[in-house]
């Protein structure tokens, strides 16, 4: 991995490796873009493989939110940390400490917040070292995890236009969707569905959680290896990107892609694969923009029931790009990039 070459490709501003040896934080704050106002982007704590793999995430996931803002008009940037360790094993608040020195010593360019692997506590935390975090306690995001809820509605909300459109249906009930990963937002999306009257197949290593969705929603599980290959109407990857891939692709039984998995394309021209397929990949970034799209109302000032319902913006949105990818023959990935590029 070059990685000044894929900094500079991508358009990036500025990416910090930070390192503290009496904590042992390592991590990567990456910021895409301030063009349009700070860049706004979670903390994610992961084990990662190796250092290249936790800056390409670093990479994909800042450039994917200043996607998100973008396309939806939000007057903030796109940027993300990431904590190289083990949620589980290897916390301890000294790391976040050291890690809100570092954002503080940015001046403001970079506002982080909840992530995989991070919780309120780990925010708050940060909040002793700087001002420009949000998730922290008392605030709206952190209660009773709306961040999660409010990304699991849009979620929702982009299936049901996605099976307007390409199914011609009015709503999921008596359709069938399978979903993989039932973490915070995936469970909440299926507790949408499954009251919605969508059959679910579901999927997650963390077998007591795919017991409870058998028991609770009525859920048929599916071995994680084989979620992909379910026969659906929608295929809803909530778990770790890279999912749609050339060996994944060709194995797909469904007419809609659309899930909260970030970077859920091994490779942008995999939209392609999917459209060759007759398969419509509903673009990740714009789907799953709730969190988002709520956070920067907070820090704007709205109220609870302002943001949720700002987050309805996703269903006619995606409405509106599989119209004009329809139109002009392309990928509505294609034409959510367009509407995104033109607002930076």
């Amino acid at each position: 991995m070059n990685i000044f070459r894929e900094i500079i490709d991508l358009g990036f501003e500025q990416v910090v490796f930070c390192h503290d040896r009496e904590s042992g934080l390592k991590a990567v704050v990456a910021i895409h873009s301030t063009k349009a106002g700070p860049a706004l982007g979670g903390c994610r704590m992961r084990a990662y493989m190796s250092e290249d793999e936790m800056i390409a995430d670093a990479l994909r996931l800042a450039r994917g939110m200043t996607y998100k803002a973008a396309v939806y008009g939000l007057k903030y940037g796109g940027g993300k940390a990431v904590i190289w360790g083990s949620p589980a094993t290897d916390k301890n608040p000294d790391k976040f400490h050291a890690l809100g020195r570092f954002i503080e010593g940015l001046n403001g360019r970079y506002i982080t917040g909840l992530d995989m692997g991070t919780t309120v506590s780990d925010m708050d935390v940060i909040r002793l070292e700087t001002r420009h975090v949000t998730d922290t306690s008392g605030s709206i995001m952190a209660k009773g995890d709306f961040t999660a809820e409010m990304t699991a509605y849009g979620v929702y909300l982009g299936i049901k236009a996605a099976v307007k459109h390409r199914l011609g249906c009015d709503g999921v009930g008596g359709l069938t969707v399978a979903v993989q990963g039932l973490g915070k937002v995936g469970w909440r999306l299926c507790s949408y569905l499954h009251e919605a009257g969508a059959k679910l197949f579901i999927s997650d290593l963390n077998k007591e959680a795919a017991a409870a969705a058998v028991r609770i929603f009525g859920a048929q599980q599916v071995p994680p290896d084989r979620i992909w290959m379910q026969a659906c109407d929608v295929f809803a990857p909530c778990a770790l990107g890279g999912i749609l891939n050339d060996r994944t692709i060709p194995k797909l039984c469904c007419a809609v892609v659309a899930g909260a998995a970030n970077n859920q394309l091994g490779l942008e021209r995999h939209a392609d694969l999917l459209q060759e397929r007759n398969i419509l990949y509903v673009p990740d970034y714009v789907i799953n923009a709730g969190g988002i799209i709520i956070t920067a109302g907070e820090l704007d000032g709205g109220k609870e029931e302002e943001l949720r319902s700002s987050v309805e913006a996703v269903q006619p949105m995606l409405l509106n790009l599989f119209r004009m990818a329809k139109d002009e023959g392309i990928t509505a990935l294609t034409a959510a990039n367009r509407l995104a590029e033109q607002a930076l």
